[in-house]
């Protein structure tokens, strides 16, 4: 008796001696525990989101990938399956599980499967305010703020932080961010499932996730859909099916996900110069212009376009060469090594060759698919397979090519560009931008040829020196002489200049609208040389090009000045819309992450103080636009999309150094170019009807697909005589004779000479006038 009795004094001491420690320990760390009051309003950092139109997330800049959801949005799917993989007596609890730390205890001690015993909020503490280390001071601390948790915040605030704050691998922090980083879709559309996979993540995000490790996510995922049906949140029949739904895990390199790299790096450049280093915390989500399906076909288009040009081009051999072992684990790994740095660019695959000859190309993928080309699939690389080829070129075992799938299906080898492209397209009536492919590929190259490309317009530029001929008097009916031009270096303001047409012929007098649908150099050079080079520079500036980039001299004539694409698009749009400038605009909507409207753009209303140019000048100049798309340049264009509110523009610089299209149907402006980053010739054959006119025809099929043809009816002012239209004060019968000749409705010389109308000329300005129609 006195042994227990002295056995319990001791206990009973020991206890007392526990508590007092305790005490003491409480005393000491609690004043020290973080304020967590803040947590009642929940704030993490948030990444800035940009989205289509519809809605279809297009980019995401941030640290961290996060979407803070409310508690009440979050399916009870996701919290359940959570709840059973993490802590399944949450509710039930006081912050501390003690029977759940009694059972992981026993089960650790019998060596069977090791379990964990922290909550729900006690991993909130910890990975809020603490660090990882496993130390008992830290798990002291840990407890602490477990209780002033519980005591500070519901169970509901709790679990939201929770699912709002973990990290889940991937960048994804939170299970909203995880949906939509591993499966591509909302949350609130997750499966049983998904949700388990998802809920599998929080215990090891590196190792347990399905990209990285596949077999070990599958396992985790397995358990918690166990632990759903255990707690009653699933029955079996529907454990049974999770278990045997397949998942597709989101796929950053899938060729059919929406591509818009350069809109959304605009419109981070955008947020961030509104509102600094805040944009990638403050959860600002930006809502744009942008209608996905026009933005699909775009990037399509674009590439398709440069791909095309690309299998014309001389094959410069593989990307690299490795030593392939003949172990096939050895040769699986040595494959994985070689294409770690040559990944596919979208639908320009890399591969391994395994074996080649004139005849046959086996490669390997990265996928571990094995792929034969042959017949015409080898015909962009001849020079690679001959026995003549120089060993950089020369196609053999150990060479890491690129290949692509055919229309047929069919595989055949191919190479990344070198060339560059850009393609925008905007509504004219109110300047948003429906789609905008800044180059190739924006992981290759950032740069946004849309907005940042200074380059020559060539022919396409014609249609304004057209444009402001018209107010100078001239008309489509103007008959000029295609013929021979010299001019010396003071009228240049360059060296001497012999311009030639691009077929190097000289047709003779023509009428402005043939010249135009046929792009003769020397007429647009004519008419410039007629209208004065200053007067041109000022008219263009209604367009929205800068004076200073296009300089007064006669080259003007043919776009040696410079321009973007997205000049382009928006001064086309002022011959689409009747006349008036809108300025292209990307952001319609910017909100926080509560869902408050900061930013409302309302589209503006064409009215008259938009005026660019006169109504009747924007309707003659798309009657002379639509006959370059219906039998010029362009007929293409028309011929294939079967419409006749078709209207645009080739054009092709000196040297064939840029190809362009510019054109339009009345509700969608669009501009296409091809052209290397450093210029040199795309080549003597290659012209911008020939390369970026079918991108366009290809972007618009989808476009406008479905919208009616466009009926525009004929403003007053001017006149139809003969099947040609006219300005009512410069119709037939006030034109001037040259050489006794009717030349054809030609300008009044006062108007040629920039003199008031109704002004006598000078004789001497009279004389040029004729000798410019003649000679």
């Amino acid at each position: 008796m006195r042994i227990v009795l002295w056995a319990l004094g001791i206990a009973a001491a020991g206890a007392v001696a526990v508590i007092c420690v305790i005490a003491v320990a409480l005393a000491v760390a609690y004043p020290n525990l973080p304020d967590i009051s803040e947590l009642s309003d929940y704030r993490p950092k948030l990444p800035l989101r940009v989205f289509s139109s519809e809605g279809i997330l297009i980019g995401e800049f941030g640290e961290e990938r996060r979407n803070l959801t409310p508690i009440s949005t979050i399916p009870k799917v996701m919290k359940d399956a959570v709840l059973a993989a993490e802590d399944t007596r949450f509710y039930d609890h006081g912050g501390v599980d003690y029977k759940g730390m009694l059972r992981a205890g026993l089960a650790n001690m019998n060596r069977v499967k090791s379990q964990g015993a922290s909550t729900i909020t006690m991993q909130v503490a910890r990975n809020v305010y603490l660090s990882s280390e496993k130390t008992l001071t830290r798990k002291i601390y840990e407890v602490l703020l477990t209780f002033k948790l519980e005591h500070l915040l519901t169970k509901d605030q709790i679990l939201e932080i929770y699912l709002n704050q973990i990290y889940l691998g991937n960048r994804a922090y939170g299970f909203a961010a995880a949906s939509e980083a591993y499966f591509g879709k909302p949350l609130s559309d997750i499966t049983i499932a998904q949700a388990a996979m998802l809920a599998g993540l929080p215990k090891a995000p590196g190792a347990n996730n399905p990209v990285n490790n596949p077999a070990r996510a599958r396992g985790r995922q397995l358990y918690v859909i166990d632990r759903m049906q255990e707690a009653g949140f699933i029955t079996a029949d529907q454990a049974a099916e999770a278990k045997k739904e397949e998942l597709h895990l989101r796929d950053a390199a899938d060729p059919t996900r929406l591509h818009a790299e350069y809109v959304a790096e605009t419109v981070r450049q955008l947020m961030y110069a509104q509102y600094g280093d805040s944009t990638y915390t403050r959860g600002l989500k930006v809502y744009t212009t942008l209608v996905a399906a026009d933005q699909a076909a775009a990037y399509r288009a674009l590439r398709k376009g440069i791909m095309d040009y690309e299998r014309r081009q001389i094959y410069r051999g593989p990307e690299k060469f490795v030593d392939l072992p003949n172990n096939p684990k050895e040769l699986d790994e040595a494959v994985d090594d070689a294409l770690a740095d040559h990944p596919d660019n979208g639908d320009v695959m890399s591969a391994v060759v395994l074996k080649a000859n004139t005849k046959e190309i086996t490669a390997v993928r990265g996928n571990g698919d094995t792929l034969q080309i042959v017949g015409d699939g080898l015909k962009p690389a001849q020079s690679g397979l001959s026995d003549k080829a120089p060993p950089n070129i020369k196609i053999r075992r150990g060479a890491v090519i690129r290949v692509a799938k055919t229309p047929k299906g069919a595989w055949e080898i191919t190479q990344l560009p070198e060339v560059e492209g850009a393609f925008v397209a905007m509504d004219p009536r109110d300047g948003a931008v429906k789609a905008m492919i800044g180059g190739f590929d924006f992981d290759k190259n950032k740069f946004n040829h849309v907005t940042q490309a200074w380059r020559q317009p060539g022919s396409s530029f014609k249609p304004f020196i057209y444009s402001a001929a018209l107010e100078k008097g001239f008309t489509p009916g103007t008959v000029i002489n295609d013929a021979p031009l010299f001019f010396d270096a003071g009228t240049t303001g360059g060296q001497p200049w012999e311009p030639k047409n691009y077929d190097g012929n000289f047709e003779g007098p023509m009428s402005m609208r043939r010249a135009l649908m046929k792009s003769k150099n020397m007429i647009s050079i004519r008419i410039l040389q007629s209208i004065g080079t200053r007067y041109a520079q000022d008219w263009i500036t209604n367009f929205g090009f800068e004076r200073e980039k296009h300089p007064a001299y006669l080259p003007m004539a043919l776009g040696a000045g410079s321009v973007t694409p997205m000049q382009m698009a928006t001064a086309y749009s002022v011959f689409a819309n009747g006349g008036y400038r809108v300025n292209p605009y990307l952001v319609t909507r910017v909100t926080d992450h509560k869902d408050k409207v900061l930013v409302d753009k309302q589209p503006p209303l064409l009215n008259e103080t938009l005026r660019a140019i006169p109504q009747r000048n924007a309707y003659i100049m798309d009657s002379l636009l639509q006959s370059v798309a219906s039998g010029g340049t362009a007929a293409k264009a028309q011929a294939t999309l079967k419409r006749t509110d078709i209207y645009g523009k080739t054009g092709t610089t000196n040297d064939s150094l840029d190809a362009w299209f510019a054109g339009f149907q009345p509700t969608m402006t669009a501009v296409a170019w091809m052209g290397y980053d450093t210029p040199r010739k795309l080549g003597d054959r290659e012209t911008g009807g020939g390369l970026s006119l079918p991108i366009w025809i290809t972007y618009m099929e989808t476009a406008i697909k479905g919208v009616p043809v466009a009926e525009v009816p004929a403003p007053s002012g001017v006149v139809n005589v003969g099947g040609e239209w006219y300005y009512d004060d410069y119709a037939p019968g006030r034109g001037v004779a040259a050489l006794g000749v009717e030349t054809g409705p030609t300008p009044p010389a006062e108007a040629i000479s920039g003199a008031p109308i109704g002004a006598a000329p000078a004789p001497e300005e009279r004389n040029r006038i004729l000798d410019l129609f003649r000679n």
